[in-house]
């Protein structure tokens, strides 16, 4: 018998719905492995078609245009080594999440996933029907069992794997970054070798997919849990593991053992990768953005910068009356630190042909939130106009805080087709804002050293549409509001909870509120960077009408 195993492991980035493309990236991976001597070449979960693609895997249409990509795939891999690939797969009238290893021209073996994800942004309950618990499979004289993704994350369908001869297991993930989840992700996969005696190698995907990213961070663990290789997170790379027979079973060759990026990084290289495949994938080559002098704005520029290159980013300044001089110093500071086209836009005249316009209809009336809310409107109904003018996406700055209680003109400063800075409460830009400056990276398009002024961080937020205007004459202290947040958004706990932390019931139960009465906001908001389980979008799912407030 062999005593030498070769997986190749394709750590790539498909595009949902993109067969044809992603069969090829498929092929690139296979080829590697074949000129690597690879006993298997392995690609992620759902790979063919791209994660997460919800309610297209149930087309009937697509799923006979992914068996057309699948069998070309089998034919023309049919020489060398096995390659197995995530995709949906059907038999008889029921649709799984299936594993296919393709092997001298056919489907030689079919895993179907058996435990199927139901919570934060997964649906595949409603989608796949779940498959049987079921055996290894054979490559060459060796037996290999892969519990699909969530498979891993239960001890059933390991333990039925070892018991039923296989040797090792192999992985396959679509599993997306949020702050914790490398770490619970380690620790059920060193729970599965613990229990099983048996060494596992874990692959995931990298990429932006719509406001997830797939973090990569594939490794190989030996049985009692030591780590034996760690490939890069975010990366798209193809790496060989090696498996070695000894008297004692299979065992992971040490290998590469890339370090962890700290949390903020993974932050922040999480925002940049976002937006970056967000446009890529979309055909959007430039992004233009309202830079009002403010640091959420600054750091989106930067973002943008470091995702698409300064030649790629328009910034638009867009004063009223009541844009301070600070503001429109601190706005072209930004631009030109970060090197990108800065115009200058100002909306006097528009709001004065507006309010002219209304002046009879409003006559009577005090000034109120209405003249208010025009500014934004009129900021981003010109913006749009650039966007339609020169094809360039129009990128919305909202921080979670914001997006959270409604502290966002809707069809005005909302207006756009990605958010990066979306599930970034306030506190955390602020400090994103200092990482930034003092780190950078290879893979940041935009330049070294300070690139957000320390007096944009550093100046009381404000949304400037009146005289004197701060945030903090309508909301919380952003370190108490982010707080309340934090427990009544990501948490899901109560008024109770908050007041436990040391918050006043009436505080918190106004907070609570605006989160509720904003659900209409959220539903029209563009897409954004997930960095965390409490996500606006899919991870939290609220009804727009919604009378019900915590009683206690």
């Amino acid at each position: 018998m062999a005593d030498r195993f070769r997986i190749t492991l394709g750590q790539l980035n498909p595009t949902v719905g993109d067969l044809a493309g992603n069969a090829a990236l498929a092929q690139e991976a296979w080829d590697a492995g074949r000129a690597a001597d690879a006993d298997l070449v392995a690609l992620p979960e759902m790979f063919l078609t791209g994660y997460n693609a919800q309610d297209l895997w149930m087309r009937q249409a697509f799923q006979l245009d992914v068996a057309r990509h699948v069998e070309a795939l089998a034919e023309a891999c049919a020489e060398g080594p096995a390659l197995a690939i995530g995709a949906p797969w059907v038999e008889g009238a029921k649709l799984y999440n299936g594993y296919l290893i393709l092997k001298g021209g056919r489907i030689a073996s079919q895993v179907l996933k058996h435990h199927l994800p139901n919570g934060t942004v997964f649906d595949e309950v409603r989608i796949f029907d779940a498959g049987p618990l079921g055996g290894p499979y054979s490559v060459g004289n060796s037996r290999v069992g892969s519990p699909i993704c969530e498979d891993a994350w239960h001890e059933d369908v390991a333990e039925t794997l070892a018991e039923t001869g296989a040797e090792f297991l192999l992985v396959p993930n679509g599993s997306p970054y949020d702050r914790k989840k490398f770490e619970v992700r380690l620790n059920h996969m060193v729970a599965r070798v613990v229990e099983t005696g048996l060494p596992l190698v874990y692959l995931n995907m990298v990429g932006g997919q719509d406001d997830q990213v797939f973090d990569g961070g594939s490794f190989g663990l030996n049985p009692g849990g030591a780590l034996a290789v760690q490939l890069p997170v975010f990366e798209e790379t193809v790496a060989h593991v090696d498996l070695e027979r000894t008297g004692e079973g299979w065992r992971v060759v040490e290998g590469e053992k890339a370090p962890r990026p700290e949390a903020w990084e993974q932050d922040y290289r999480v925002m940049v990768t976002s937006l970056r495949d967000y446009c890529r994938k979309t055909g959007f080559g430039r992004v233009l953005l309202g830079l009002s002098g403010g640091v959420d704005s600054a750091l989106v520029a930067a973002i943008a910068v470091d995702a698409l290159g300064a030649e790629n980013v328009r910034c638009v300044m867009l004063p009223s009356e009541y844009t301070s001089a600070a503001s429109l110093e601190d706005a072209e500071a930004v631009a030109q630190a970060l090197g990108c086209r800065y115009d200058y836009v100002p909306i006097s005249g528009p709001r004065a042909a507006v309010t002219e316009t209304l002046a009879p209809l409003f006559n009577g009336t005090e000034p109120d939130l209405t003249e208010e809310n025009i500014q934004s409107r009129l900021r981003g109904l010109l913006l749009m106009a650039l966007s339609n003018k020169f094809g360039e996406m129009l990128l919305t700055t909202g921080n979670k805080s914001e997006v959270a209680v409604g502290y966002a003109t809707i069809y005005g400063d909302m207006a756009g087709g990605y958010n990066p800075i979306k599930d970034l409460y306030k506190t955390r830009v602020f400090e994103t804002c200092r990482w930034r400056n003092a780190n950078h990276r290879d893979w940041m398009q935009g330049p070294e050293g300070v690139v957000i002024p320390q007096r944009v961080i550093d100046k009381p937020p404000s949304a400037e549409l009146r005289d004197d205007q701060k945030d903090s004459d309508s909301l919380p202290d952003y370190p108490d509001l982010d707080a309340m947040l934090e427990i009544l958004v990501d948490r899901a706990g109560s008024i109770e909870d908050c007041v436990a932390a040391g918050f006043a019931r009436d505080v918190a139960k106004k907070v609570e509120h605006l989160i509720y009465i904003s659900e209409y906001k959220r539903f029209q908001s563009a897409p954004g960077a997930r960095l965390t389980e409490g996500a606006f979008w899919l991870d939290r799912r609220y009804p727009i009408v919604n009378r019900w407030r915590d009683p206690s």
